[in-house]
């Protein structure tokens, strides 16, 4: 299995004959307004371009999976990404209160039920619950989901989605034993409420409960995602945790075996 990393949460799973793109993002530097005004330094959403294997990556995609996209979400289905999935008719699956909105524009959807293992092509899907953001902040935000998939011949994976570090992720993580983990690590606020993704403490406690690899994303792409690769590297190294993180770069591939102990970076 491949995962290519493209920006900020998009990225995409490749094994065998899927080719399956996750929250998509795909449109030009600035074409997404500041999600930050006063407590982080106000820019144009997204901040960095693609990476230039972005175009040859998104040849073929037979799927794609959003973990939320209502409410000002755009950083995970933005308008080119609806063009592109709407032009190539790709199948999205997606929670089943977003079904709508994806839909609307002809896009195809495939609904998921929450917390239900159900069949995704020859394997299978469960949708994991979460949390975006700590106290009141979390209703303004909406629901979401992330996913734990399960395909043939392929290590478990589990995209945590925009969440704290709850029951669910903790469950998941401790019960379902993914060997690997996606966590969007940006530590993401906006202007009012408390921060919208997991601290930094709590990412370091996400990397301890993981049975496996556990890979950061969501990060330095958005202006109110704090965090940077190196101060993620740095505090990892510090809690003794270097050895089960992997931070890849926009454009890196990441490529598993079903031993997945070992990931070789393309």
């Amino acid at each position: 299995m491949e995962l290519h990393f493209l920006r900020n949460a998009t990225l995409i799973i490749q094994h065998e004959q899927h080719k399956i793109l996750v929250d998509p993002m795909l449109g030009k530097v600035g074409s997404l307004p500041s999600y930050s005004f006063i407590r982080h330094k106000s820019r144009r959403n997204p901040m960095v371009p693609l990476p230039d294997v972005a175009q040859d990556h998104l040849q073929g995609i037979t799927a794609a999976l959003v973990t939320h996209c209502q409410l000002g979400h755009s950083d995970h289905l933005d308008g080119a990404a609806k063009k592109f999935l709407l032009s190539q008719k790709i199948p999205v699956f997606c929670r089943l209160d977003d079904e709508t909105f994806i839909g609307k524009r002809g896009i195809p959807t495939v609904p998921l039920k929450n917390e239900q293992r159900q069949p995704f092509f020859d394997g299978h899907i469960t949708p994991i619950p979460t949390i975006h953001g700590y106290g009141w902040i979390a209703r303004f935000m909406g629901p979401g989901v992330g996913y734990f998939l399960e395909l043939p011949g392929a290590p478990t994976l589990y995209i945590s989605g925009d969440t704290i570090l709850t029951k669910d992720v903790r469950h998941c993580l401790k019960t379902l034993k993914p060997d690997i983990a996606v966590v969007a690590a940006g530590n993401a606020s906006l202007d009012i409420g408390k921060d919208i993704l997991m601290s930094l403490d709590e990412i370091m406690e996400f990397i301890r409960i993981a049975p496996g690899k556990v890979i950061a994303n969501h990060l330095e792409a958005i202006n109110h995602c704090p965090v940077t690769r190196p101060q993620l590297r740095e505090l990892a190294q510090k809690a003794g945790l270097s050895e089960k993180l992997l931070i890849p770069a926009d454009g890196e591939t990441l490529s598993f075996s079903a031993e997945p102990a070992f990931a070789q970076a393309i």
